[in-house]
């Protein structure tokens, strides 16, 4: 099975750089799309069978938390697992995070190794790293 990825960041470096790391861990992607901010993502979502996202905290017109609290009232996004990649640090506010719905988090930057991990959790991807 192939997986669809859906890359939620202001920044197309940042979304750049998370495209490349999907192709040099093994696990099997399908489709990455890509949303340049929470609204955008939402709208894809409404299209676009999406398996994981992967999400930007802080971004413009609507925020990574926002975007959760969205996808958490409507039925057929409900389900989809959030991983937040993000600078925050704060232990605070990532329990905070995880009270609101996301499912995990990636501090950055992060290695490919620590990418894999947290994200094939949520994928059903078999770990041989551990």
């Amino acid at each position: 099975m192939a997986y669809n990825i859906l890359i939620v960041d202001d920044s197309v470096l940042t979304r750049t750089a998370i495209k490349r790391i999907l192709g040099m861990i093994d696990i099997p992607v399908g489709r990455i799309l890509e949303a340049a901010d929470g609204l955008a993502a939402l709208n894809l979502l409404d299209t676009e069978p999406v398996d994981l996202v992967l999400a930007d905290l802080n971004m413009p017109q609507m925020s990574g938390i926002e975007m959760i609290h969205q996808m958490r009232q409507q039925k057929n996004r409900a389900q989809v697992p959030v991983v937040m990649v993000t600078t925050e640090s704060s232990s605070t506010r990532i329990k905070e995070l995880l009270s609101e719905g996301v499912r995990d988090y990636l501090h950055k930057p992060f290695t490919p190794e620590e990418f894999r991990s947290v994200i094939s959790r949520y994928l059903g991807v078999q770990n041989d790293s551990q």
